[in-house]
């Protein structure tokens, strides 16, 4: 079964010309531009992208009758948004996260057939300037602990919903996770072929770089937000306005702290001579573009829900979306 995903990997591969990494940020980059462009008609918006209580909101609500030509276009369009999975198919990501993080462990740790398919493919202007194996440690460790929390919570915090969401959606957020169980090793390949691993090798031998001591503590306190913003949101009656301290200027912190957790880890993976790894840093970009549009709409679900109230309807516009003082 390896080898043969081995060969799949390396025939697309070679049919796009690009080697992995270069394949990988791609992949980030064109499903982020995707998102963008999606999200951009209103048309497209309110079918494929808004989902759960904020497909409730007027963007969403039926439009005046099209002209002939129009109907034409909307019939396939309906037809399309009509292909849509439960929403606690959301699970099914965090167990793709963790299955690839003990996955990539055993194939980094026997030098396995999918990781020499790949590492083969990276070009030696890649392997030039490369992680560290305490790099690819280190990250692998923090997004194995990311992936595990989030399954957790998803099982822990679940509540009966009805929610659904486009099936495309789906299949992007799987895909997501899977290629960022590539991208937090990619660029330590080289590092990874040239030593073997052993336990030996994670001997604490030296002091943290000012880069960890920076970036680790900077992970664990926005996963640790992250999670109480979770745990609060579970503890909310339906439907309920956030009233909590922090979603009082934000409305969505927890897609704020995400953002901060990949790029924690794109800062952190950052190989030899770089400021920043390129591969996680497309990764976090693909989180961004894709949580902000949530909060987006998540915002403009809150003014027409709560809005009626003039103190509730100052409070909600006057709060940043994701980070504050910044968006």
């Amino acid at each position: 079964m390896a080898s043969f995903l081995a060969q799949g990997v390396d025939a697309v591969l070679e049919a796009t010309g690009m080697d992995a990494v270069d394949a990988l940020r791609a992949f980030f980059l064109l499903a982020a531009a995707t998102t963008i462009s999606v999200s951009i008609p209103s048309s497209l918006r309110s079918r494929f992208l808004v989902y759960g209580p904020r497909a409730t909101s007027t963007d969403s609500k039926p439009q005046s009758r099209p002209s002939a030509g129009g109907a034409s276009i909307s019939r396939p369009l309906d037809y399309l948004a009509t292909w849509r999975v439960p929403h606690s198919y959301f699970t099914q990501f965090y167990i793709a996260s963790v299955v690839s993080s003990v996955f990539w462990a055993i194939q980094l740790l026997c030098r396995g057939t999918l990781f020499e398919a790949i590492s083969s493919r990276v070009s030696e202007e890649h392997r030039v300037q490369t992680m560290s194996l305490t790099q690819v440690l280190v990250c692998w460790i923090l997004l194995a602990m990311q992936g595990s929390r989030r399954l957790w919570e998803s099982t822990s915090f679940a509540k009966p919903s009805t929610s659904k969401m486009w099936f495309v959606h789906w299949l992007l957020g799987l895909a997501f996770y899977l290629a960022a169980g590539i991208a937090i090793w990619i660029e330590g390949s080289e590092a990874l072929m040239n030593f073997n691993l052993t336990l030996d090798y994670i001997k604490i031998t030296r002091a943290p770089s000012l880069r960890t001591f920076i970036c680790v503590p900077l992970f664990l306190m926005a996963s640790g937000m992250q999670h109480d913003c979770h745990h609060f949101l579970f503890s909310l009656e339906k439907y309920t306005l956030p009233d909590h301290p922090i979603f009082r200027a934000v409305v969505c912190p927890h897609y704020g702290a995400e953002c901060v957790i990949y790029l924690s880890l794109a800062f952190l993976g950052a190989p030899r001579g770089q400021s920043v790894n390129k591969t996680l840093l497309a990764c976090s970009a693909f989180v961004a573009v894709n949580l902000g549009l949530t909060a987006r709409t998540t915002k403009q679900w809150y003014l027409e829900k709560f809005g009626g109230d003039k103190d509730d309807l100052e409070q909600i516009k006057s709060r940043w979306l994701m980070i504050p003082y910044i968006y």
